[in-house]
């Protein structure tokens, strides 16, 4: 499902741009995405933290996001405040108990949680193993922000 409604947020707008540059630059340096990647990611990233803290959904990560989200965790600072601000709480970093991998399902309801909160998400980086977690399938045209 591609965006096309001009009311949709974005992560990046949540964040400064030196901020938003700095995770990219990190992302790139640390997790080997190339800077399109990393920034589309850091957006992803930032989108999906804002949306944790008021989600009623188990939230995850997709593969891609991943490691944008590890970026910003990394700039400890930045991160704790924006989640006071953004979630109301620091959010912890809770990895699967044993390294388990990524439940589809799960992160098709994170994208979709992001959508209904009225973020933009760039479903090609929503993905596990390959596997699209965000792409509308049978839910095709489906106002997420109406869950």
């Amino acid at each position: 499902m591609t965006a096309v409604s001009s009311d949709l947020r974005t992560g990046r707008s949540l964040v400064d741009a030196d901020l938003f540059d700095s995770i990219a630059e990190f992302t790139v340096m640390h997790f080997g995405y190339t800077l399109e990647k990393a920034e589309r990611a850091t957006d992803q990233a930032l989108a999906f933290l804002a949306t944790v803290g008021t989600a009623t959904v188990k939230m995850v990560p997709s593969d891609d996001v991943d490691g944008a989200l590890h970026a910003f965790i990394l700039h400890t600072a930045d991160y704790r405040q924006f989640c006071d601000t953004h979630a109301g709480r620091f959010l912890e970093h809770n990895p699967r108990p044993g390294g388990g991998g990524r439940v589809l399902e799960e992160v098709r309801d994170t994208a979709h949680a992001m959508k209904a909160k009225g973020f933009m998400v760039l479903d090609d980086l929503w993905t596990v193993n390959g596997a699209s977690a965000a792409q509308c399938d049978s839910d095709c045209g489906r106002d997420y922000r109406a869950v």
